[in-house]
Order: C-alpha cells, then structure tokens, then sequence
C-alpha cells in the first residue's frame, strides 16, 4: 500500500520507519530538511516525570502575571484574533485539577511504552546517541516543591517512584548547583536522547529500506474521491497515496482544514542554547522547575531549552527570553560564567492544543487520512508510542475495520464536513 506521510520530523519519520516495517510503500514529505523543525531543537528528554500537560491548575492567573513580562517562563502576546482567542480561552477552561490529572494519565499511558520502543528501534540497528542518566527536578520554592511531591499518586502507577531529596544530599549527587537549588526528586529510569542523531538515523534507514524521504518539497492540496484522499499535490509534482499521515507539528490544523476538518493547534515558541563544552561538570540531566528551563549533558555538549511563547508563527529569536534561559543557568550553578561562549539560539514551534492532549488518530472515522500531531512539548517523549499507534491505525485502514475511540483522538474536535467552496 502507498503511504505518505507529511512532515519529516520526529513523529513523521517514526511513524515511517513503523509503516515500513509493516511493508508498506513509504514516501515521506517535508517543506525543509528531516529533523529541523522543532524536533532538532527541543530538551532532548525522554521524560516520563515532565510529561504534565501545559493546562494547569493557577495556570490562568500565572499567565495573566506573566503576559507583562517578556522573560517569563509562559509569554502570551495578546491578539484579538478569533482563532487566538478561543484557543486561549479553550485552553483556560481545562486549567482545572480534573482535567489536568486526566491528561497526565493520557500522557503517562502514551510514554510508558516509550523506552521498549527505542530500545527496539537500536536493537534494529539504529544508531544514535541515548543515554540513561536519570533526571532530576529541581525546586528553590519549597511550596513549589510540595505542590509536586502532591502529584505522586498520578505517577506511582506507572512505577515512578522518585527519591526526595534535601538541600544536602542533592548538592552531595551534584556538586556544581547553587546553594538556591534547595529540593529534589530524582527519577532514575529518565532517558536522554539527542534528537538530530534519532532523525538522521530514522532518515537513513528509511532510506535503505526504499523508501522515498523528499526534503524541500511544499504541499499544496490534496486530490479527493469522497472522504478518502487519493494523491497530494506539491511544488514538485503529484504524488499518489493510498493513506495519508500528516504529521507536520503547528503546520497539521492547516493541512487539515484543506480536507475540511479544522484541528485546532496552535504554536507554543520555545527556545534552546548549546555549550560546547560543558561549562559545569554536571552529571545528572535537570530541570529548574521555577524557572521551567532543562539542562541536558550531552555527548561534548551541554542544552538548555525552556520557555513558552505563544506569539504567532514567527520563529525569530527574542533576545530576553534566551537572556532568560541562560539567567536560569546563571542562577541554578555555583560557577556559571554568563560570557561562557555557546552556539546560536535556536527557536523552534511546538504544537499545543488547547486540552494539552495530542491528537492522534484518522480524520474521520471513514477517511484514509492520518493525523499525527498536537505533542506540545512532549514530541520526543510520546513519539515512539505514536508511531505504533499510526502502524496500527493504518492497519484498520487496510482491513476495512473502524478504529477504536481514544482521549486523543481528531473526533473530539470533529466538525460536520465542508467543501472547499465553502472554506
């Protein structure tokens, strides 16, 4: 069966590399270069401990706080857009604690399967780079700290346990933090996973296996015969399918509304800054949770990512929120040089939706289409999970057989269809 799926990132060239495995006809489409969009730029985590969603309890208030300062960790530019708006008032609406705790389960059921799958994927032979380390989270506000500890219970059913710890024995495990970083809990089964190494790698294979992995290639429109789609029409000629995945991150609700489903995914800006090397021995992968930035020890390397910005489509860099990035760093370690020299900042799109749940599943219920999209900032963490789920989803595509209903699916936001005169 001819399969494409749009958008070479990590969940598009995981649910390829599925797909192909499973013998299928693989072409895979991206608008740039495989992995350069907000996969090659993100924390580098495989964090089962972090996979809260963006909707929170106080999240409103704290916004509303934090939308006058442009070095906060969560910076909203106000729009009177109506799109804008009622994404953000969405989103507002599940800032509850039911809601909240309802889609970390959904995130911790997608994420549990997450290490037996890049496990699998090595066992394979792809090569990249992925390290064990365990991680940590870090707090200066004891309050802060506490609130944590309280979402203990969400996460012991998935086995994360983590180990509290106090000022003394954290600054026994990591010696170069500040005397602010005053409380803990250390997950031992954290991974870290360099991205660009997972991209090239999942490329390459794809590849080998002939499949047809076409870079710098725009998509147009689609070409129908009822509610199936038949061939996707590029800048580089027509390309016929026999299912289609869009998995094209803040880029997907677009695609999508051409086959006349809108999905509401909006971008959420976030910023990274490598070190090479290192400038602090740290050995245990962290995340200052007050200031909401993560540091990654990598191979020669050391990555901070943080922030979130929901300032349009634009992926130019703000100067005061790397400024804020780096102050975290600066803050958080006992001999951080600010004029340590460091690689240009990088500044990618994650795509949020509202309810802070993915969205993965088929268009419709009858449709050939795919969608594989939404993981905010959890796109390498819940990536593997997802391209099995769209193995399988394409499975049911070939057997005829509905697919089963799930928290994460399209039809939550599913419309009655329009055609293309009337979008």
């Amino acid at each position: 069966m001819k399969i494409v799926v749009v958008g070479g990132g990590i969940v598009g060239l995981g649910s390829a590399y599925e797909l192909a495995l499973d013998g299928h006809d693989v072409t895979v489409l991206d608008a740039h270069t495989v992995g350069a969009g907000a996969s090659h730029g993100n924390a580098a985590k495989i964090t089962m401990a972090e996979a809260t969603p963006v909707p929170a309890p106080g999240m409103v208030l704290k916004g509303l706080k934090w939308m006058l300062k442009a070095d906060s960790p969560l910076f909203v530019r106000p729009s009177l857009s109506p799109p804008f708006l009622r994404f953000m008032f969405t989103m507002a609406r599940h800032c509850n604690e039911g809601d909240f705790r309802r889609a970390l389960k959904v995130h911790l059921d997608m994420a549990s399967t997450c290490a037996e799958v890049l496990d699998e994927w090595a066992d394979d032979g792809l090569a990249f780079e992925m390290h064990r380390k365990g991680g940590l989270l870090v707090f200066e506000n004891r309050e802060s700290f506490e609130h944590r500890v309280r979402l203990n219970d969400a996460f012991a059913p998935f086995g994360l346990e983590p180990e509290l710890l106090g000022a003394d024995a954290l600054h026994d495990r990591e010696p170069c933090l500040s005397d602010r970083a005053r409380h803990a809990l250390f997950f031992p089964d954290e991974r870290q996973v360099e991205p660009d190494s997972l991209t090239g790698a999942l490329a390459k294979r794809l590849r080998e296996m002939g499949a047809q992995v076409r870079e710098h290639t725009n998509v147009l429109d689609f070409e129908q015969t009822g509610s199936r789609v038949t061939a996707v029409i590029t800048d580089a000629g027509r390309v016929e399918c026999d299912q289609l995945v869009l998995a094209t991150g803040v880029w997907t609700g677009l695609l999508a509304a051409k086959l006349g489903t809108a999905l509401p995914i909006g971008p959420g800006k976030g910023y990274s800054v490598d070190y090479f090397p290192s400038p602090v021995p740290l050995n245990t992968p962290l995340t200052f949770e007050d200031a909401h930035v993560a540091v990654t020890p990598l191979n020669g390397r050391l990555r901070l990512a943080g922030t979130m910005e929901f300032a349009g489509l634009a992926t130019d860099i703000n100067a005061r929120r790397v400024g804020a990035v780096k102050r975290a760093a600066a803050r958080g370690f006992r001999d951080w040089d600010e004029e340590t020299p460091h690689a240009e900042p990088w500044a990618g799109l994650r795509p949020m939706t509202a309810d802070g749940l993915p969205i993965v599943g088929r268009l419709r219920p009858d449709s050939n289409v795919l969608i594989a999209s939404g993981h905010g900032m959890l796109g390498l963490t819940l990536a593997p999970s997802t391209a099995k789920t769209v193995r399988d989803l394409a499975r049911d595509v070939v057997a005829g057989r509905r697919s089963p209903l799930t928290p994460y699916g399209p039809e939550r936001f599913l419309r009655s269809p329009r055609k293309k005169s009337d979008a």
